[in-house]
């Protein structure tokens, strides 16, 4: 797999399974679905194998990958998803010849791309979260009279869709074999799809013991940017890279925005005045205005600060918004403490850097940690796990 392949953001990993879905192709789909201590990726981390070993998407910084190729071989063979787990907790026997030291312990779950998970690419291409439901375990008896075996089997799988609050088959029938009524699975599977989060909950149900995948598969968050120079160009592919939905808005014409913005998933011509009804404004929508005009910049701003974005971002110095807010204030314009919280300028992170890519890499650094609710600072100095580890609920039976 070249480089180029490992590295692609999740939400081209999941358009690639919707378009192998599409032809029909005989490709494994692997999955992080626990860690143990540490590792390179989080569960939920997916990489996709065709019948030819290559790949796209990571669920370690390579090192893994080879052995992945010969487990997803067996699993296309044998036509039935199989989990490993890799342990290196302890590498200094370089049990796998490797030396990783990622010091944590990784199951893999490897199963075949079946229509089973075409609910969930559809769901994600919709902008709709979903919540992907996966058996691991079909369960032992939780004592000597222990419930019927083969209600529930390693592979099944559910869908859990927040917005309706229900849960159906890939045949979008209602879920009645499943424990849809157990808080710790319900609670779990709301909380992980909202989030884009993975984690395995563990249930008792009618007797039995069950390890369930809970896979959620948030929608993208939204990148609005309001500006057509070329340095809107950088910002614009990195934050597609780091898994944004972006939107470039422009408020003149004779510039092709799709040309000048090939990694911008929709671009947009409109005035200053018309952003409210051009462009979704919701709590899942970051904006960065950068047209180097005063004038649009001020109109911007004041649609955006009235909106629910949480984040806007305004290219310039301090003195430029105050002159802004004295222009507000003549109109009879003013902003609560609520609303000039989600104002950031001057925008971006404070890197050093200069050069339109690191200028780039600054702002969507900055709206990378607003939508992760994280304060910017050094991994070194940070007490805990680097990543977010994910509590899900487990329980017995109601």
């Amino acid at each position: 797999m070249t480089g180029s392949r490992w590295s692609v953001p999740e939400t081209e990993v999941v358009q690639r399974v919707h378009e192998r879905l599409d032809a029909g192709e005989a490709d494994v789909l692997a999955t992080i679905v626990d860690v143990t201590g540490n590792a390179y990726r989080r569960p939920g981390a997916k990489m996709l194998l065709d019948d030819g070993g290559d790949g796209i998407g990571s669920i370690t910084a390579g090192c893994l990958e080879d052995d992945l190729r010969r487990v997803a071989k067996s699993v296309r063979t044998e036509g039935r998803p199989e989990l490993v787990t890799y342990d290196l907790m302890d590498d200094e026997d370089d049990v796998w010849g490797l030396g990783v030291g990622c010091n944590g312990v990784i199951d893999v779950l490897l199963e075949p791309l079946t229509e089973t998970y075409r609910p969930a690419v559809e769901a994600f291409a919709n902008g709709r979260d979903v919540a992907v439901l996966t058996i691991l375990d079909g369960g032992e008896p939780t004592d000597e009279t222990g419930g019927e075996s083969g209600l529930l089997e390693t592979g099944d799988r559910a869908y859990y869709y927040p917005d309706e609050g229900s849960f159906v088959t890939a045949e979008g029938e209602p879920a009645s074999e499943w424990p849809t009524s157990l808080p710790a699975l319900t609670e779990s599977a709301e909380s992980l799809a909202e989030r884009g989060r993975a984690g395995v909950v563990e249930l008792e149900h009618e007797g039995r013991r069950l390890n369930v995948f809970v896979d959620g598969l948030a929608a993208p968050p939204n990148l609005v940017v309001f500006g057509t120079g070329h340095d809107v160009g950088p910002v614009t592919e990195l934050a597609a890279k780091n898994d944004f939905r972006v939107t470039v808005v422009g408020f003149r014409g004779g510039v092709d925005l799709d040309e000048r913005f090939p990694d911008a998933d929709e671009t947009i011509t409109t005035s200053p005045g018309s952003v409210a009804d051009a462009v979704g404004l919701d709590e899942r929508t970051y904006a960065v205005v950068m047209t180097h005009n005063f004038i649009d910049d001020r109109l911007t701003v004041e649609t955006l600060l009235g909106s629910p974005v949480p984040y806007v971002g305004l290219m310039g110095p301090h003195d430029r918004f105050e002159e802004m807010r004295e222009r507000f204030e003549e109109e009879g314009t003013t902003f609560d403490g609520q609303a000039l919280s989600t104002l950031y300028t001057p925008i971006g992170l404070d890197l050093g850097g200069g050069s339109p890519y690191q200028i780039a890499h600054s702002i969507v650094a900055e709206v990378l940690a607003v939508s992760n609710d994280r304060s910017p600072g050094h991994l070194r100095t940070r007490e805990g796990h680097i990543h977010e580890r994910v509590i899900t609920g487990s329980g017995p039976d109601d």
